[in-house]
């Protein structure tokens, strides 16, 4: 097969994944910025096939996912319904701290130390999954409850899915926030440390050097492309990180 044909035959194939996607990442983000609603009626597949010009299998591969999901729920012969909200701890899902703070009642504030473009160091181009030394956006934040450090968020985001995150005015929305508005994630992993501050973040915590504390890391990814790489450290003291689920792996509420 020559260079040309060669070409063809990997740009069919990855054409369906990329509308397949396209489809998938429309419907996520009008659920995802609340136009949608819970019990909302989700566009049928003709409309879909219409408004995207693509094929029935591929609009259904995408409703199909996202149902998967648990975003939306297919009931044969009536329709694609946008899915009940279901609340998850922490550990289980990404959260909005300003949402979880405000919800005990409490005072949120956040101090923006600095957003700014980097050359993405060895680590943060690998949970990325970009070459080292391209360019990535940078955020550094300190969480505060009731005036109170409770959280020192570093943040490394991948352009490619997130192009205007660094032209954003962050005085009024915190980084986070604007990515979880903005950019729908459908896979989330969290890993915990405990570990000892360096000088500078403890400064940044207001806490003792030899003072323990707890490190959330999260990638998320959206449509198999990583969208953000973080480390939320935490005073040991001042922060509690859980999760409560059934034995068959599923949340457990009430």
């Amino acid at each position: 097969m020559n260079q040309s044909a060669s070409q063809a035959t990997s740009s069919n194939v990855a054409a369906p994944a990329a509308l397949y996607r396209q489809v998938k990442e429309y419907i996520a983000r009008q659920i995802q910025s609340g136009a949608w609603q819970p019990g909302d009626r989700v566009p049928s597949e003709q409309e879909l096939v219409n408004r995207f010009s693509v094929s029935r299998m591929t609009v259904n591969r995408a409703l199909r996912e996202l149902s998967e999901q648990g975003r939306v729920v297919r009931v044969a012969g009536v329709g694609t319904f946008v899915a009940e909200h279901k609340p998850q701890s922490t550990l289980l899902s990404v959260v909005n701290l300003q949402d979880e703070i405000r919800m005990r009642g409490h005072d949120y504030a956040c101090d923006v130390i600095l957003v700014e473009r980097v050359a993405a160091p060895i680590e943060v181009a690998a949970a990325l999954e970009l070459h080292t030394g391209e360019s990535v956006y940078h955020s550094v934040c300190v969480h505060r409850e009731d005036g109170v450090p409770v959280q020192l968020e570093d943040r490394y985001v991948n352009p490619r899915v997130a192009p205007d995150f660094i032209n954003q005015d962050f005085s009024h929305t915190q980084p986070g926030e604007y990515l979880l508005r903005n950019v729908p994630y459908d896979q989330v992993e969290h890993v915990v440390d405990a570990i000892s501050a360096t000088p500078d973040q403890a400064a940044q915590l207001e806490m003792a050097p030899t003072q323990p504390c707890l490190l959330l890391t999260r990638r998320t990814w959206t449509g198999g492309v990583p969208v953000t790489f973080v480390r939320c450290l935490h005073p040991g003291n001042r922060y509690r990180l859980g999760s409560r689920f059934r034995a068959d792996g599923n949340p457990a509420f009430g």
